[in-house]
């Protein structure tokens, strides 16, 4: 095993365990949501993922070239990941040039491709990996019904004004993204235009809301922790909603309060 992340069976329960947490918080109906982590260095999975194709890419990694990545079948429920992990899985191994890749799958396999938003996922991965060096890195998109529903509100699809009223509720969640959430105006799912925006407010951002649409984290900590950051931006939405309906009796944490919490333990932010 790489030193620096789990072994394949230690994944697959990570990945199983953030599924049926999404799906316990309501973040992910249905067959909504999906998850990949890339691992660049040795992991062996073809005992459990002997099948193999070649598929094209949505976009060219060369500097990606033998990275291999778990990522969650199209149409697949993230709730049944831990129970049959070959079933809604696949790995994917980029093959020399980052044009094209070699799609293991178990004889199991209950999907036709891979999730639609894997192409958002591709470029989230493919920036961090090259800017940082890492070996390990996750992606999370699920649809947290607080954010989202805020999201459809025009004051809330503004950046600052999103931060400011959510990150007033806890101290949590300005400690665990102060860089505050990335908002990311609404575009088609799965086309270019949402995954060059994507891009780049993931440039900036763990955890960027898609207007109208959910949200996509980044991590390289754990698939784990990525899951934790839709669940903070989540709990602060919800004590938002809460406010909201209940006519705005209270005002939250103040900008001198967060300061001084940010001060306390050295936490740089830019929100308050």
């Amino acid at each position: 095993m790489h030193p620096s992340y789990p072994d394949l069976d230690s994944l697959l329960t990570q990945i199983g365990e953030v599924g049926r947490r999404l799906s316990e918080i309501n973040a992910s109906e249905g067959a909504a949501g999906n998850i990949s982590v890339c691992v660049r260095g040795p992991l062996e999975f073809r005992r459990r993922f002997p099948d193999r194709e070649i598929v094209p890419l949505s976009m060219g990694v060369p500097g990606l070239a033998g990275a291999t990545f778990l990522v969650t079948g199209s149409g697949r429920r993230l709730r049944e990941l831990l129970d049959d992990p070959e079933g809604n899985l696949a790995c994917l191994v980029i093959e020399p040039g980052g044009q094209t890749g070699r799609l293991y799958t178990s004889p199991r396999r209950r999907f036709g491709r891979l999730t639609s938003e894997f192409n958002s996922h591709l470029a989230i991965h493919s920036d961090l990996l090259m800017s940082s060096g890492t070996a390990f890195h996750t992606v999370v998109h699920a649809q947290p019904p607080h954010l989202t529903y805020l999201s459809h509100m025009t004051p809330y699809q503004n950046e600052g004004y999103l931060n400011r009223r959510l990150f007033r509720w806890q101290p949590e969640t300005i400690l665990q993204m102060p860089e505050g959430l990335g908002v990311v105006s609404f575009l088609v799912p799965g086309s270019e235009a949402l995954v060059a925006a994507t891009r780049e407010a993931m440039r900036r951002h763990q955890l960027a809301v898609w207007i109208r649409h959910g949200v996509i984290a980044r991590a390289d900590e754990s698939v784990t922790h990525a899951a934790d950051l839709v669940e903070y931006a989540e709990a602060a939405a919800r004590y938002e909603y809460l406010n909201l309906a209940a006519g705005e009796p209270a005002h939250g944490l103040s900008p001198d309060d967060i300061r001084a919490i940010c001060r306390s333990v050295n936490v740089e932010q830019s929100i308050f």
